[in-house]
């Protein structure tokens, strides 16, 4: 499955072709959905809409068949559909077929056009900040980089200690036979027999995390990422004690690192993290709010069209589900609108998004409610 990159989008927004297909679809990763083909049939009902539209354009049915096959084709691949995410996106025109399995949900949709559509996909962009995610066992320890859609496994063991008896010595198995958890349920542990051999014990366990953040160190030190970890409470607690990251996540997972696949864990450390990220979010629809009427905003689609090819825009912020059709003529710089779509015209705010996010703009697609200027379909940020 080809992962989406920004690279991929600058290379499908510079093809341009008389019948340039765009087809989004939501998928479903298990359940009764894919037993029943769900999938499948949605795929078949944007197919048969693309058809439709194709032969308004003067095309054969023969000469449509012939473009629109590999996506006949995929419809076809039952092993395809048994790999699927939560959605999926489609780009085709003569000679050129790309397909997306991405953890991004998609409402049915399809575009027939010069160029493909890609504003569904910047939610893939934003919101998306780096993490690592530690999981702390006194035998195991592992970490992983992370965004809201990938893992990464970082090699430590050159850097931490093996286990626990690698850090204690030689007497560990006697030491761990005086020594025992008890738990309710995972999380909840206690020491428990005479009072200095419990402080003997946390002492080593701090010892052996104390070695373990040493090492972490070494590979973390200059990083200002965000670190999650899957732990115990107990053992977050005394981790604590002796960490040196200044970006530790106040708020663990208690799921035991063990015995959770690796996909939940990510998906347990994103609900921790997803409200942080998103308050870059929320600062930058403050600071629209704060510049309105100052010049360092704009709600003119003609105006923000055109700055967006310039690399004036900061934030782009697009209302979802909404399109404003229309012609941006480069080489007078002039912006016209049109009320419906036409073969003549493009989508201006699948424009505007895809300028803003290649010249390194962040672009939010947001629920009419929740724009910054809820009266206009497209508000910018600017730089300056």
């Amino acid at each position: 499955m080809a992962i989406l990159t920004k690279q991929d989008v600058e290379q499908l927004s510079g093809i341009h072709s008389a019948f340039c297909i765009s087809v989004f679809i939501p998928t479903h990763r298990a359940g009764k959905e894919v037993i029943e083909k769900l999938d499948t049939k949605a795929l078949k009902n944007q197919l048969k809409i693309v058809k439709t539209k194709l032969s308004r354009e003067e095309l054969s049915p023969k000469e449509i068949d012939d473009l629109v096959s590999p996506i006949q084709e995929l419809i076809d691949d039952t092993g395809f559909w048994r790999h699927q995410s939560d959605g999926l996106a489609l780009f085709l025109t003569k000679d050129f077929f790309k397909k997306y399995t991405l953890p991004v949900y998609f409402e049915a949709f399809n575009y027939v056009a010069n160029s493909f559509y890609l504003k569904p996909l910047m939610p893939m962009f934003v919101g998306d900040g780096s993490f690592y995610l530690l999981t702390l066992e006194l035998e195991e320890v592992k970490l992983y980089e992370m965004t809201r859609h990938s893992i990464t496994d970082v090699i430590i063991n050159d850097l931490i200690p093996g286990g626990l008896e690698e850090s204690v010595g030689a007497d560990f198995e006697e030491k761990s036979l005086q020594f025992r958890t008890q738990q309710e349920g995972y999380g909840n542990a206690i020491f428990h027999g005479h009072a200095g051999a419990d402080r003997k014990r946390k002492n080593e366990i701090l010892r052996h995390f104390r070695a373990i953040d040493k090492g972490l160190m070494t590979l973390l030190k200059d990083e200002k990422s965000p670190l999650v970890i899957a732990t115990q409470d107990y053992l977050f607690s005394i981790y604590e004690e002796v960490n040196t990251y200044r970006n530790l996540v106040k708020h663990h997972i208690t799921n035991s690192p063990l015995e959770t696949d690796k996909y939940v864990l990510h998906d347990l450390a994103w609900e921790i993290m997803a409200p942080v990220f998103d308050e870059e979010r929320k600062e930058k629809i403050e600071r629209f709010k704060q510049h309105e009427g100052t010049g360092r905003t704009s709600s003119d689609i003609q105006h923000i069209v055109r700055d967006a090819f310039h690399g004036k825009i900061d934030t782009l912020f697009v209302e979802n589900r909404a399109d404003v059709f229309g012609i941006y003529d480069t080489r007078t710089n002039k912006v016209s609108l049109r009320e419906n779509f036409d073969t003549t015209s493009v989508s201006l705010l699948n424009l505007a998004a895809i300028k803003t996010f290649l010249q390194n703009g962040k672009v939010y697609l947001l629920e009419k409610a929740d724009m910054p200027n809820p009266y206009s379909k497209i508000n910018a940020l600017y730089r300056y």
